[in-house]
């Protein structure tokens, strides 16, 4: 998958993140220090790539076997 041009990344804040992933902000702030979410640090607060949000949910999606 080729990258996007830096003008058409859509960055989402901590809140926005919890909101989409349906969190608290500080599972996403844990996210981010692991390594897991990619962010970028803008000032005192971090910026999440929308894609790699959706990326990350996709990723982690567990299938539950029925019994």
């Amino acid at each position: 998958m080729s990258e996007r041009p830096l003008q058409d990344v859509v960055f989402l804040t901590v809140a926005e993140v919890a909101s989409v992933m349906r969190v608290s902000k500080m599972t996403v702030y844990r996210l981010v220090h692991s390594g897991e979410l990619p962010a970028i640090r803008v000032g005192r607060s971090f910026r999440v790539p929308e894609q790699k949000v959706h990326e990350y949910l996709q990723e982690s999606y567990v299938r539950l076997q029925s019994a």
